[in-house]
C-alpha cells in the first residue's frame, strides 16, 4: 500500500504543478487585454497591494500607481490610437508558493496614415509571482527593451540559468 500512497501523492504534487502553471499563464494572458482596454482596477489587481512595476525609467509602486499608469494620459491616447499588448510564451519556474515567468512582450500599434500596424517595443519580462489568498499575484515585474543593452538579455540568461540549475545542467 505506501507505493499506492506515493503514487497518489506523487499525483496529486503533479497536478497542483499544472494548475499553479495554468494559473500563472492566465495572469500573464489577462494583461494585455485588461490594459488594452483601460481596465486599471483589473490590471492592477494582478499585482499585490504592494506590488512593484519597473518598466524603465518609470518604477510604479503599488496598485494605484498601476492603475494610474493605465488611465494615464500617455497609455490612454496609445489605446484610442490603436494599441496591443502581446505577450510571449514564457519560461515558468514555480518554487511551492514563488514564481517566476520570464516572456517577450511586443507593443504594436497602429498606424494612423497607412491604416497599418507597427511593433513599436520589443521586450522581455520577468514577472515574480507569491502565491496568495486570493491566489497567484505579481510581486514584481521588470520590463527592459530588446535594444541591445545588456540588462534585457541578462534577464534571458537568468531564466535560462534557473532553468538550467533546476535540470541538474
Amino acid at each position: 500500500m505506501p507505493d499506492h500512497d506515493h503514487a497518489i501523492a506523487e499525483l496529486q504534487r503533479r497536478v497542483q504543478d499544472l494548475e499553479d502553471r495554468l494559473a500563472l499563464m492566465q495572469i500573464l494572458a489577462t494583461y494585455g487585454p485588461a490594459v488594452d482596454s483601460g481596465s486599471a482596477a483589473p490590471t492592477a489587481r494582478l499585482w499585490t497591494d504592494d506590488g512593484v512595476y519597473d518598466t524603465f525609467p518609470a518604477v510604479l509602486h503599488g496598485r494605484a500607481a498601476i492603475a494610474g499608469m493605465v488611465s494615464g494620459e500617455l497609455h490612454q491616447r496609445l489605446i484610442h490610437a490603436g494599441a496591443a499588448h502581446l505577450q510571449g510564451l514564457p519560461h515558468l519556474e514555480v518554487d511551492g508558493d514563488r514564481a517566476v515567468a520570464t516572456a517577450y512582450s511586443q507593443l504594436v500599434l497602429r498606424d494612423e496614415a497607412t491604416d497599418s500596424f507597427r511593433i513599436w517595443r520589443t521586450g522581455v519580462n520577468r514577472w515574480e509571482f507569491v502565491r496568495t489568498a486570493q491566489g497567484w499575484q505579481v510581486t514584481h515585474r521588470v520590463n527592459r527593451q530588446l535594444n541591445g543593452d545588456a540588462e534585457a538579455r541578462n534577464l534571458l540568461g537568468a531564466a535560462v540559468d534557473e532553468g538550467r540549475a533546476q535540470d541538474g545542467g
